[in-house]
């Protein structure tokens, strides 16, 4: 078990360790977009959020391979965390918006809530515009909907940053 944790630890100073992140969370964003262009599936805002939460792990990952030193995997660890931890609690609220009886609490804002510095919605409407709703839930997989499927997929790439910062402090490196 030491023997598989340290390997763990040392894996993730290498970039590889960082190219897997990257090229995960950058395939589900590519999924994300064909089920919107493709599919014909519109997001809604929270769709938009857990999209964003999403392209925070891709920027975490990708920030390492560009430059991988012990200081940016920290700020890396806290962007994964941070996302994976806020996609999460976005994919929880939005099962509970589709699985509410009550009418009123079953709506969302009609457009993103991103500062006004970093209009995403505006800049690159054909990934960040929210122009579906929070209630249509007609695509399952396994008798479950997307936003249940994102909370699997957060909630495993949380589980993911524990195991490797674990396996960080016990081998006694910590970045």
């Amino acid at each position: 078990m030491m023997g598989l944790l340290n390997g763990l630890s040392s894996w993730a100073e290498q970039k590889s360790a960082w190219l897997v992140l990257f090229a995960t969370s950058l395939a589900l964003e590519f999924t994300a977009l064909y089920f919107q262009h493709g599919m014909g599936l519109e997001p809604c805002i929270m769709c938009i959020y857990q999209r964003t939460a999403m392209w925070g792990i891709v920027l975490a990952g990708l920030l390492v391979l560009l430059f991988n030193h012990p200081l940016t995997r920290l700020v890396s660890y806290g962007l994964w965390g941070y996302s994976a931890v806020r996609g999460f609690m976005i994919a929880s609220e939005h099962i509970e918006i589709i699985e509410s009886d009550d009418p009123f609490f079953g709506t969302c804002e009609i457009f993103p809530n991103f500062p006004e510095w970093a209009p995403l919605h505006e800049w690159l409407p054909a990934i960040f515009a929210a122009r579906g709703d929070c209630l249509e839930n007609s695509w399952q997989f396994l008798s479950m909907g997307m936003a249940e499927w994102m909370q699997i997929i957060f909630g495993a790439y949380f589980a993911v940053l524990v195991v490797v910062l674990l396996a960080r402090v016990i081998d006694k490196k910590l970045f």
